[in-house]
């Protein structure tokens, strides 16, 4: 077992522990640091400096290191990049648009760049050539543009129907987004890491012995991993909406209506923000499936009822 899984083995047991440890390894100053410090930081994390290290090694080497394969995470797709990366492209994309045009542009970089993370970020222990194949690339090109059109619905409904009126503009561009941004979220981790329900995940026996490979396990730990992401942004999309709608029936925001934009666009990057820790910790990195769960000829390494697996990200 990588010595990162190790650390989630015995850390972040609680929700609330999680949370903590996922702000500390979110700091984007470790996107600075080279990829020789990354492996240093992650050898460390497996030798007998293990005790001593510092907690910056141990950060680095939690935020940098996929901690299923082992390998350096491409420097965009690490989790620190995350909001800084996507923050831009989310607030771009829930912006009102005035054509169709802007929208697919957002929503195509949008849509690209969670396409990316969730492939680098998936878990790839049933995978036999390291290299991503044409059915991947195809899958993933796919998931893009379904993803991108959809998300550009409501601007396209907006002008291809005409519409005019403002409860009904307010419905496609305030409250539709909400399950939308949810349900394409959900859909793009559970479509580009399809292979791990199909051919299984690794798992592991309590001594972080690998015993097999489940598909019961792969479907858990890519569910898990949906859930998380649709409730990172289907969060982002309601509450800044909510607060607008709130703010805009005091005196300020009637007096001064400038205030709103640059309040929705700081909104949205907030809430953003402050859910990606909270989504991540939702489930813990190092997951249990049950026994009973298990396919059978996996059962008997079950010796505490429970074998583990790498949830991804």
């Amino acid at each position: 077992m990588d010595p990162n899984l190790l650390y989630w083995k015995s850390q972040g047991q609680s929700f609330l522990s999680r949370v903590q440890i996922w702000f500390r390894l979110l700091d984007p100053s470790v996107l600075l640091c080279s990829d020789a410090q990354i492996q240093r930081a992650h050898s460390l994390m497996g030798g007998e400096e293990r005790r001593g290290q510092d907690a910056a090694a141990q950060t680095l080497a939690l935020s940098s290191v996929h901690a299923g394969s082992g390998a350096v995470l491409p420097l965009v797709f690490r989790p620190a990049a995350l909001m800084p990366v996507s923050a831009p492209l989310v607030v771009a994309s829930f912006l009102p648009h005035s054509s169709v045009k802007p929208a697919l542009f957002w929503q195509l970089l949008l849509q690209s760049y969670n396409a990316g993370f969730n492939y680098a970020n998936r878990n790839s222990s049933s995978e036999q050539q390291s290299k991503t194949s044409l059915k991947q690339l195809l899958l993933i090109a796919g998931t893009v543009s379904y993803a991108t059109c959809a998300g550009a619905l409501p601007q396209i409904f907006i002008n291809r129907l005409g519409v005019r009126s403002a409860p009904i503009q307010t419905f496609f561009r305030s409250l539709l987004p909400i399950p939308l941004s949810a349900a394409l979220a959900f859909f793009s981790v559970s479509t580009i890491r399809s292979g791990e329900t199909e051919a299984g995940i690794q798992v592991f026996d309590s001594n972080g012995n690998p015993v097999g490979i489940s598909k019961a396990a792969g479907e858990k730990a890519v569910r898990e991993t949906a859930l998380s992401r649709a409730a990172l942004f289907g969060t982002t999309a309601a509450v800044p909406n909510l607060l607008i709608f709130l703010l805009s029936r005091t005196r300020l925001f009637q007096r001064n209506t400038l205030l709103m934009a640059p309040f929705r666009h700081i909104s949205i990057a907030f809430i953003l923000g402050l859910m990606i820790p909270v989504s991540f910790s939702l489930y813990p990195q190092l997951g249990t499936i049950k026994k009973e769960t298990l396919e059978e000829e996996l059962q008997a390494a079950a010796a505490d009822g429970h074998l583990f697996y790498h949830r991804g990200l």
